[in-house]
């Protein structure tokens, strides 16, 4: 068989190994349950719920924040200094803790690779930009991008998601959002007071 011809070997295996790959990400995705949750999975569950109570924080949008941010890793660290579960920049903690958002005796902002410590400062902060902007993909965008990029959006009225200009500020309000409906239908129950609902 010529290489050029459209039936060669080599086709048939690419073909394979992609077809291979696009069954594995569905399964994941939109396959039985018990799949997808190895693809969203759940820890820290007390912590969430602990910290969604305090800050009145649906405690799925918090897990669906975590999976986008650093996909449950509590040591990891963005380019920009973002720490932790819920990748929280160490001047917004320190910020929260003088106001007294967060009690920093309990909660000290230093510790932000610590999952209970991430997580209150994570989840006071969403509430905080849920307050300021009345609106949860509004919220999402500023937790990604800034307060300053976000503002400027919302200024212009309308619907955020055509707003934003960054494409990774985009894909991080879409991707939460549809974490939170994925985090909502297979966790039914989980966070015990919670219907699932902001």
């Amino acid at each position: 068989m010529r290489r050029a011809d459209p039936l060669a070997a080599y086709r048939w295996v690419i073909l394979g190994v992609v077809a291979l790959l696009a069954a594995t990400t569905f399964m994941f995705l939109r396959g039985p349950e018990a799949w997808q949750r190895r693809y969203y999975q759940l820890d820290h569950v007390s912590e969430i719920a602990a910290s969604a109570t305090r800050h009145r924080v649906s405690p799925y949008l918090i897990a669906a924040v975590i999976e986008a941010e650093s996909d449950w890793d509590p040591g990891a660290q963005s380019t920009a200094g973002a720490v932790g579960l819920m990748q929280v920049m160490p001047s917004t903690a320190v910020e929260l803790a003088e106001r007294g958002v967060v009690d920093a005796d309990r909660y000290p902002p230093a510790r932000l690779e610590d999952p209970a410590v991430n997580l209150e400062y994570g989840s006071a902060y969403l509430r905080y930009l849920v307050e300021r902007y009345h609106e949860i993909e509004t919220a999402l965008a500023a937790y990604n991008a800034g307060l300053a990029n976000a503002d400027a959006w919302a200024e212009q009225g309308g619907d955020i998601r055509d707003r934003i200009e960054f494409p990774e500020t985009r894909h991080f309000v879409l991707r939460v959002s549809r974490a939170k409906d994925r985090y909502e239908v297979l966790y039914p129950g989980v966070f015990e007071g919670w219907s699932g609902r902001e």
